[in-house]
């Protein structure tokens, strides 16, 4: 901790299911080192569950209390694969026989039962056990209306008109955050105020605009989970279609990246007005090599070593992150947004 004045910053956090434990290790190292002031978030699917289990927390006691929650949060996640144990007995036998992912038949039978049957045969009742956890760890009443939760902003899509739908405080719901983490064809599309939703990673994944139009801290931290380069192409079919998945869900963000980046390149050189337009600090934490040595199973199996094994990796990944670079939050980017994203 210090008695320096804190910096302030907003965090811009991606979905993944599983792999936002990698978000929830980089967040926990933040509130750990004490020197920032998280002002904002802006998130999507895992990331927007880690944004309300942070904000709750922070309410109730401060970064101790929201480190706190996070854990309780992904702890009780772990508890809810009820299908690790088969998953790990044919992952063991697929092994044995050195057969590819796609011939694994536990994949094979989700595979099959996801792409033929709709979201309501798969899932009648509707369940979602995520709802109960929610409701348990976040007060959602709290982190709306008081002045210690930062500024929420959930993305969604808006499955009728396909644009991206915004949620924030103080209007922010357990069926919000759903809706910010429903992934077709798993679940049933979430309802909110008449209109229908599905995972806000296909339009926002996060989205940056919010915080730029929010107007408070000019550092935004984006936390990548979804790896953006590969260095091999990909072999089997299971590789292609989990290729395709990422470059889809780092499409919004590598578009936006690409408008912020041309916006800066005109401020910076005065042909747009640098009082009326914003100059943003960009920086980025993430671990490109890590998240393309995991498949996309992982993502549905919240298996207690690997979610610890995830946030051990972000708490490094920041930390390595904030020994460079803390002293350059607040008069330059750290991220070189032309290398990564154009």
């Amino acid at each position: 901790m210090t008695t320096h004045p804190l910096k302030h910053v907003t965090l811009a956090l991606q979905g993944g299911g599983a792999h936002g434990a990698f978000v929830w290790g980089v967040i926990d190292r933040m509130l750990e080192d004490g020197r920032l002031r998280i002002e904002a978030i802006s998130a999507t699917s895992a990331g927007a569950m880690n944004a309300v289990v942070l904000a709750s927390g922070m309410v109730a006691g401060g970064p101790t209390a929201a480190r706190q929650n996070l854990e309780i949060f992904w702890a009780e996640v772990s508890h809810m694969d009820l299908m690790f144990d088969l998953f790990s007995r044919w992952n063991q036998w697929i092994q044995a026989f050195r057969l590819p992912p796609e011939y694994h038949p536990f994949h094979a039978l989700i595979h099959f039962l996801t792409h033929t049957l709709p979201p309501t045969l798969l899932n009648p009742f509707n369940v979602n056990p995520l709802r109960d956890l929610l409701l348990r760890v976040v007060d959602f009443e709290q982190l709306n209306h008081s002045p210690q939760a930062p500024k929420l902003f959930l993305n969604a899509t808006n499955i009728r008109t396909g644009k991206i739908k915004v949620f924030e405080t103080p209007a922010i719901t357990v069926d919000a955050v759903l809706a910010s983490a429903c992934l077709p064809p798993y679940f049933q599309a979430v309802e909110v105020d008449g209109e229908h939703y599905w995972d806000g990673g296909y339009l926002g994944n996060p989205a940056i605009f919010p915080l730029i139009y929010y107007k408070g801290a000019k550092d935004v931290i984006i936390v990548q989970v979804t790896a953006i380069t590969r260095d091999e192409l990909p072999a089997s079919a299971a590789d292609v279609l989990h290729r395709i998945n990422e470059i889809s869900f780092n499409s919004s963000l590598m578009r936006e990246m690409r408008a912020i980046a041309f916006a800066t390149r005109l401020i910076d050189s005065g042909e747009l007005d640098a009082n009326r337009h914003r100059r943003m600090f960009m920086h980025w934490i993430g671990n490109d090599y890590l998240m393309s040595q995991l498949g996309t199973a992982t993502q549905f199996h919240p298996e207690w070593k690997l979610l610890c094994r995830l946030r051990d990796a972000g708490r490094e990944t920041a930390s390595k992150w904030l020994d460079q670079n803390f002293e350059h939050i607040g008069s330059r980017s750290t991220l070189d947004l032309e290398k990564m994203f154009l």
